[in-house]
């Protein structure tokens, strides 16, 4: 698998950053499958810089808060509009339920079917493993004011898991057991007091990588106002393998 940090900003787009979005590719009956996870605020832009939109082939979304969904309905506009039209048709979206009738509302009324002619929307349930191309995602509800969930993606033995956004769970570690790769948000700082049930530091990502045995921990979500240097020493406190606070544009091969 190739993973591509198209967005990495926490809670809101940052001077250096869209919101929320990442570009994980695999050959797959003899092209490239295109499966994107989260598309934030923002993102559609950057996004451009790496692939056609039209070529993306599936979405998966881990919570319906703008930084994580609300660039859907721009790319819908792409979608129904652009003059080449859509190159593999419907796009499939894996989200929690009731993400049609928020698609809707985000781009605003229009004529039936409208927004959901573009779209294949499939609900998230607690524990589901679907089959996205060459991908195989376990989805796992984890702790957040809204539903929400983590996902493991697996591809050719190769596992990448990605924490969404949550507070510290069990459910959390168990998602992320062995894999090779660990996309995990960090958008707190332990010198501040922060409410719980929310995101986690980066002391609580670097405790959930060790608890999970992953072989490298990537640190996501970091909002502008956060000292990026005080979420790294966090992590290094409670985490001792490979680490890296990602950016816009950085790839890596899992």
């Amino acid at each position: 698998m190739k993973l591509t940090i198209i967005g990495c900003a926490g809670s809101f787009p940052g001077p250096d950053s869209a919101a929320s979005c990442y570009l994980v590719e695999a050959p797959f009956e003899g092209r490239t499958f295109r499966l994107l996870l989260d598309l934030g605020n923002g993102a559609l832009g950057p996004l451009q810089r790496f692939t056609d939109v039209r070529d993306v082939d599936a979405v998966a979304v881990s919570h319906l808060h703008a930084d994580h969904c609300f660039d859907l309905a721009c790319f819908y506009v792409v979608s129904r509009y652009h003059p080449g039209g859509r190159t593999h048709g419907r796009v499939p979206l894996y989200a929690p339920a009731g993400s049609d009738r928020f698609l809707a509302r985000t781009y605003g009324p229009e004529p039936d079917p409208g927004i959901l002619e573009h779209f294949s929307c499939h609900d998230w349930q607690d524990g589901d493993v679907v089959q996205i191309g060459p991908f195989t995602v376990t989805a796992v509800e984890v702790d957040h004011p809204v539903e929400a969930y983590a996902m493991r993606i697996e591809c050719d033995g190769k596992v990448l898991a990605y924490s969404g956004d949550t507070g510290p769970c069990e459910q959390l570690d168990r998602m992320a057991a062995g894999a090779d790769v660990y996309l995990c948000e960090a958008s707190f700082v332990e010198s501040s007091v922060n409410p719980p049930h929310l995101h986690l530091t980066g002391a609580q990502a670097g405790a959930s990588a060790t608890a999970a045995g992953v072989g490298r921990l990537l640190l996501t979500h970091i909002p502008a106002w956060t000292d990026r240097a005080e979420v790294e020493a966090d992590a290094k406190s409670t985490w001792n393998g490979p680490l890296e606070l990602v950016d816009t544009g950085a790839v890596y091969e899992v």
